[in-house]
């Protein structure tokens, strides 16, 4: 139950959901930790608690896990089934999804914003629509996943193709930084190819996740076709990636977790797909359209307090408007209204948790310790809540900890250049263990598209940054991950390829 009052500008239903009694979604039902355990969800604005919900271990994980395979197995999901539901059904069933989390948009944008700290103003436009339109577009994909035939040069007369099969029962765990997309990113493809999923929800914003799973009973899945936990990383994370009977983990998060569930992983040798870390060059030509980039790049390192994988962390600028660009970045900075994501004034709120502001705030003491400057923002200790002001830091070297780690927070490095050889600037750019994102911008089309050739990331942006849509594929290369979310790419995530042969 909740320990404090909830903030009077919330709507009635969002309040009552919130002080309500949280239950998991395991095999069609709602249930609590089979230990009667829970864990505190805080309230980043003031640091209070404001809700408690299960703590899975791995007697929950299991009974999930169990369900889930029945579901594949056995029941109507299944491929098998004489009753089966159709790929056309399937669609019809995230579509009713999404319809439904459009009827409840504004009471999922307060709980994303009370759960996670961002401006409810950003999540009523930006979270919850692209969350919706994600499962709408995959659940077009449902009817179009297809094999090929083949003529095949062996001697004789056959007849060959391939079958495109669901995985099974897949695993997946999302990150707390886009609580409900992260869950859309995930769960969308998965059950448009027809698998049964368990999913953990981050412990730190678990809110919007668990009125996910009371929309997903409302549009009538089957029972145990999606199971949705809340728990630890340790108690429900890990035995839900090295489970035996789950056949694919899916992980969003940092870098050091992805390869732990690597690890878990192999015993039994399940399928894995990982969308980790950043550290993504903004790179500015001194031909761009300085005022687009300074705004663009902004942008980039503050969008969602900079808790973002892909985030611009390294702003790279030419040395002839690299003080222009600093001093424009740094302005932006110096005016964004920090404060509680339901001031409808607030640009930025507050770090997710008190682990979240203590990580950020030490690394932006690292650099001031190492001789970086902040022209912008710097370690500003707020009376309660979890705020960070965004920080400019200048003066920074490659061998700083601030530049070649993920900070996760709202503090971009800016460094010069004075290149005019676009593979030296290339290969700093591309001096990182991880390559998920890199913007560019300048106004001569062809270097912009021979940089995006030789950066190695996984999406390159060209005079934009933090640009999605559930058609484009997005991941890393090296350190930033495995495989690819979103698009028609994110189906091979899911998918198994059988090939057929018949003689004639």
């Amino acid at each position: 139950m909740a320990t404090v009052a909830l903030d009077p500008r919330l709507d009635s239903k969002t309040s009552q959901f919130i002080s309500g009694k949280h239950r998991m979604l395991i095999d069609g039902k709602f249930v609590a930790a089979a230990s009667g355990k829970t864990l505190p969800v805080y309230n980043p604005s003031t640091g209070e608690v404001m809700a408690d919900v299960p703590e899975a271990e791995a007697g929950d994980v299991d009974r999930a896990v169990r369900a889930a395979r029945r579901a594949f197995d056995e029941g109507p999901w299944s491929q098998f089934a004489a009753n089966r539901i159709t790929a056309s059904q399937r669609g019809r069933l995230l579509n009713k999804l999404a319809d439904l989390m459009e009827t409840h948009l504004e009471e999922l944008a307060e709980l994303e914003s009370m759960d996670n700290g961002k401006p409810l103003s950003v999540a009523r436009v930006a979270d919850v629509p692209l969350a919706i339109d994600l499962f709408r577009y995959m659940a077009g994909w449902a009817t179009k996943i297809t094999g090929n035939t083949f003529p095949i040069s062996f001697p004789g007369d056959f007849l060959s193709y391939t079958l495109r099969e669901p995985i099974g029962v897949v695993g997946q765990i999302i990150p707390w930084n886009f609580p409900l997309l992260m869950a859309a990113w995930k769960l969308g493809p998965a059950l448009a190819a027809g698998n049964t999923v368990v999913l953990k929800l981050a412990e730190q914003t678990p809110l919007s996740g668990l009125r996910l799973a009371e929309l997903i009973q409302e549009a009538g899945f089957p029972e145990g076709v999606v199971n949705i936990l809340t728990g630890y990383g340790e108690g429900a994370g890990a035995p839900l990636a090295s489970h035996d009977l789950v056949d694919k983990v899916a992980f969003t998060g940092s870098t050091e977790v992805g390869k732990l569930i690597v690890k878990a992983a192999t015993g039994n040798l399940k399928k894995v797909t990982l969308e980790l870390g950043g550290k993504s060059p903004a790179i500015v030509f001194p031909d761009a359209d300085l005022d687009k980039a300074i705004a663009g790049t902004a942008s980039a390192i503050f969008f969602n307090h900079g808790q973002c994988c892909c985030a611009g962390s390294r702003l790279m600028v030419h040395e002839r408007v690299y003080d222009q660009v600093v001093e424009g970045v740094s302005k932006i900075a110096d005016s964004i209204r920090v404060g509680s994501g339901l001031d409808p004034e607030t640009q930025m709120g507050p770090l997710v948790s008190e682990e979240q502001y203590n990580r950020v705030t030490g690394y932006i003491d690292s650099g001031l310790q190492e001789g970086a400057k902040a022209t912008a923002g710097g370690r500003q200790k707020a009376d309660k809540g979890y705020f960070v002001h965004p920080t400019v830091l200048t003066r920074t070297t490659p061998e700083m900890k601030v530049v070649r780690e993920e900070i996760f927070g709202p503090v971009v490095c800016a460094q010069p250049f004075s290149d005019a050889d676009i593979d030296r600037i290339a290969r700093e750019a591309n001096d990182s263990i991880y390559g998920l994102a890199a913007s560019v911008w300048t106004q001569n089309i062809s270097i912009a598209n021979k940089m995006a050739r030789r950066i190695r990331s996984g999406t390159v942006w060209i005079n934009c940054h933090n640009v999605f849509d559930a058609a484009l594929p997005f991941g890393g290369y090296k350190q930033s991950g495995w495989g690819r979310e979103m698009g028609a790419e994110v189906l091979n995530n899911y998918t198994e390829v059988k090939a057929v042969t018949t003689a004639l």
